[in-house]
This record gives structure tokens, sequence and C-alpha cells, in this order.
């Protein structure tokens, strides 16, 4: 018997894969505003390079802005790596989009991607706004310090997290098959 879940082409089956697409984007529409409203709050409060201590010596919230990307890579490359961030994430998201699509049903690999998506969706809005990326949570420990990050960025992890764990899941039912 042929599969049901499956697309033939004729249309039938698409409502059946677009209200869990659905939830997904609105998860990654969740993350998306959370993190501008947070980023609008943060560089509403503080001033640039403002610190205020959470936990003394080991958290603050401060106002940094990095126009590269991850550990501020490419920072230094005189603007044209907005663009460059801005068009990688935009292949992302239509990548991503397309992947919901089409496993709807995996529930934790679509969580992931909705995270990711949610995550570089905020940075690329800041990168579009702003030409830059608005962090502002720093950990640091001593004289050590973690690059100040963002929501987004904790969405884009987390995303990856739990893309591992899918993959490793996955690994396991098929060695147990």
């Amino acid at each position: 018997m042929p599969d049901s879940s499956l697309d033939t082409g004729t249309g039938a089956h698409r409502p059946a894969r677009l209200r869990p697409l659905a939830g997904w984007l609105l998860l990654a529409l969740a993350l998306v505003l959370l993190d501008q409203a947070v980023k609008t709050w943060v560089s509403g409060a503080l001033a640039y390079a403002q610190r205020i201590p959470v936990l003394p010596s080991f958290f603050d919230l401060t106002l940094l802005y990095n126009p590269g990307a991850a550990f501020s890579f490419l920072a230094d490359s005189g603007g044209g790596q907005r663009w460059l961030f801005t068009g990688i994430a935009a292949v992302a998201a239509v990548l991503i989009l397309r992947w919901l699509y089409t496993h709807t049903t995996e529930r934790l690999f679509c969580a992931a991607l909705a995270c990711i998506l949610g995550g570089a969706l905020g940075n690329a809005i800041d990168r579009l706004l702003h030409g830059h990326v608005v962090d502002f949570l720093l950990f640091y420990w001593n004289d050590w310090y973690f690059p100040a990050f963002n929501l987004a960025d904790v969405a884009i992890t987390c995303g990856a997290a739990l893309l591992i764990l899918d993959e490793i899941l996955r690994a396991r039912r098929a060695r147990s098959s």
C-alpha cells in the first residue's frame, strides 16, 4: 500500500504538511520577536559598552555591536561582511523552509531547524537595520571573557545541539533495527 503521507505532486496532502509547518514557523517567529524585543530594550536601556552586573564576577548585561559573525569573525572587513552574512542567512532560511516542509513529521529535527531559522533571521534583521548584530549577554571569569552574544545566538546554538541529538538518536534507531 502506498504511503499516504507522500505528496505525489497532486497537492492532495499539502494541508497535512502545512499544519505542522505553521507550528514550526510560529516557533521561529516567536524567537525572532523575543530576540528583537530584548535587543530593542537593551539598546534603549544601556549606553554602548555599559555593563550591568547580574551575577558579579560571572555575568553582565552589556550593549556591544558585532559587525562580523560568531566570535567577531570578519568584523574588521570593511562592511562587505554585512551583505555576505545577510545573504548566507537568506540562503539558509530558504533551505530550512524546504527541510521543514519535507520533514514535518520529524519533530526534533524540525524543532532544531525552527530554532536555527529564528536565530538566523533575528541576526539578519540586525544586520539589515543597523549594519551590525546587537549583543548583550557577557559571561566571564576573572580575566577570561566569552564573546558577548544574544538570544538569536542562543537559539542557533540550541538548534545545533538539537540537530546533533537528533542525529545521535537516528543512528541509534538505525543500529537497533
